[in-house]
């Protein structure tokens, strides 16, 4: 039986042009190779698990690639790129800032940098988590970070770039990652899948997308969590409930019952909602996002901003063009006033009891103000 490996680990990109969401950060890298206009110190800040030390990795793998393509990627077959990818590569160091902070780890790196390679062109020294040297290991870094030899380079990765020194940030490139969109983690989710021989719904790979809240290592971990649960089919509703993800069934109905005024209707449903387990702060703030959502579909130019897929997507479509703009604006209102009272609240499910049902009026409400208005 063959050892189990995390999609996180299995489908870690290998060449510049797999490395999802951040275009701009590998075409700058890829030209500053083919142009020979290397730094010596990199900064590379960002979220977590958008593709740093991914990016920090290939980026050595290519520098000291004997073959490198015409793409400016890794050729992943000469003797260099073997030792990258089979980790037994002597021209790749990394150190983990968060466990190896003081002041000696950084003289030991010092005496490092000086040893140049026996294979390849270029030492490469990737320190993760580098906001957590102490300060007294950044003063013993500095020097060597301003000056090192030739054939060294530094990449130090970080998701807390402000609390870095400011000289040591003078003496880097700075590289800022971005979250990666959640239509670009469906991509990726979905060619996975592929891969694997595993059948899905748009709408569950949507749903994991949203949760990974744009990190694509998230997205793979929750990806095998709900494969672990479905199997070789990943549903919807498998999906919603492996997660304990709020349905967007719910918020359709509960619009529905504001629109015809039925307290008591909405009432029932915010009720059969907590019976289920969920929290009453999860489903206000998921009540904000559901009226954020029909307005943008009440638009053409901003419906692109509304992130779901499938039949969902026509259902926002359908349930915006039955709803007032006033409704939405003034619901959206309400619902996020009761979003921020929420902490503050001795009695939480009043509280939002009372939201629901002043939204449930406001149909009522917004037709007396437009008869006294004519």
């Amino acid at each position: 039986m063959e050892n189990y490996i995390v999609s996180a680990r299995k489908y870690r990109p290998f060449t510049f042009s797999s490395v999802v969401g951040q275009p701009s950060i590998t075409a700058t890298l890829k030209n500053a190779i083919r142009n020979n206009h290397l730094a010596h110190a990199y900064l590379f800040c960002g979220p977590r698990g958008v593709g740093k030390t991914t990016s920090a990795r290939i980026f050595a793998k290519t520098i000291n690639c004997q073959n490198i393509t015409t793409e400016t990627e890794p050729c992943n077959t000469c003797e260099s790129c073997k030792a990258f990818n089979e980790n037994r590569s002597y021209n790749i160091h990394e150190l983990d800032a968060a466990s190896n902070n003081s002041v000696d780890d950084i003289r030991s790196l010092v005496d490092q940098v000086r040893i140049p390679p026996q294979i390849g062109k270029y030492s490469v020294y990737i320190i993760d988590e580098v906001h957590m040297l102490s300060q007294s290991a950044f003063n013993a870094f500095l020097k060597t970070l301003e000056e090192p030899p030739a054939h060294a380079i530094f990449v130090l990765a970080t998701t807390e770039k402000h609390k870095i020194l400011p000289t040591i940030l003078s003496r880097c490139q700075i590289f800022d990652f971005n979250r990666i969109g959640i239509t670009d983690i469906e991509k990726h989710l979905a060619s996975v899948a592929e891969k694997e021989q595993i059948t899905f719904e748009p709408e569950a790979l949507n749903i994991i997308a949203q949760k990974a809240d744009g990190a694509m290592r998230d997205a793979l971990s929750i990806f095998d969590q709900v494969v672990s649960f479905s199997g070789s089919n990943i549903t919807y509703q498998d999906t919603i409930s492996n997660l304990n993800v709020l349905d967007y069934d719910y918020y359709f109905r509960l619009v529905d019952g504001f629109q015809k005024g039925d307290v008591s209707g909405v009432l029932m449903i915010f009720n059969e909602i907590l019976d289920k387990g969920f929290n009453g702060h999860h489903f206000v703030s998921g009540l904000c996002q559901h009226f954020r959502d029909l307005l943008v579909c009440k638009d053409q130019v901003t419906v692109e901003l509304l992130e779901v897929g499938g039949d969902i997507k026509e259902k926002y479509s359908q349930q915006a063009k039955a709803c007032d703009l006033p409704f939405l604006v003034e619901g959206l209102n309400l619902a996020s006033e009761c979003d921020m009272q929420y902490k503050a609240s001795s009695n939480k499910r009043f509280l939002v009891e009372l939201a629901l049902i002043r939204i449930a009026q406001l149909e009522e409400i917004l037709k007396k103000k437009a008869l006294t208005n004519a």
